[in-house]
């Protein structure tokens, strides 16, 4: 009975051989898993988004990836969002969202600033002072179910001072850019 249980293996302890195609198999399992994973994130939780341009600069670079997600998301001050509302460019833009619904803003290019409801807005984001007010006429007050977008390079942005892209519906606001995906190591957006 002793010879018996000293040739008894764990099976733990056996391995099989390692080969070429096994390396290649773990290598495939990994992607595909990875693969799997990205494509679920991306379906249900954010969407990738370009930056073509350079109106959002110095916070956002032309060609940088953004992640836009919609969970909790509603529209606020502040935010960073995509715009997918028909407009002159033909294309989505992303733009910050200055004012909402019942707002009322002025923009004094005399006096470089941009107010919402009478009082000047503190936009440590903007490189250098506004110059340009668009076509519209100021001061503004934002229809219900609508936000007032402007690009953070504000001598440089075709945004809602204009008419060609006017108030945004919160209907076409497909989300607010969450963290940036490239380029890599610089995930926050200011």
């Amino acid at each position: 009975m002793r010879r018996y249980e000293e040739s008894i293996i764990e099976f733990d302890e056996i391995q099989a051989p390692h080969t070429k195609w096994s390396t290649v198999y773990e290598i495939l399992d990994s992607f595909s898993w990875a693969m799997l994973l990205v494509m679920v994130l991306f379906t249900f939780f954010c969407r990738p988004f370009w930056v073509s341009g350079n109106s959002m600069e110095p916070t956002l670079q032309n060609h940088n990836w953004v992640a836009v997600t919609t969970i909790g998301f509603h529209a606020q001050r502040g935010d960073i969002v995509v715009v997918t509302q028909p407009n002159a460019r033909h294309e989505p833009l992303i733009k910050r969202i200055i004012a909402v619904e019942g707002d009322t803003v002025d923009i004094d290019v005399q006096a470089h600033t941009v107010s919402v409801n009478g009082e000047i807005l503190d936009e440590p984001y903007i490189s250098e002072p506004i110059e340009k007010s668009g076509d519209m006429t100021f001061p503004i007050r934002v229809p219900q179910g609508h936000v007032f977008v402007m690009g953070d390079n504000r001598n440089d942005s075709l945004d809602s001072r204009s008419s060609m892209i006017g108030f945004i519906d919160t209907r076409y606001l497909a989300g607010k850019a969450a963290f940036r995906l490239i380029p890599v190591g610089q995930w926050k957006i200011g």
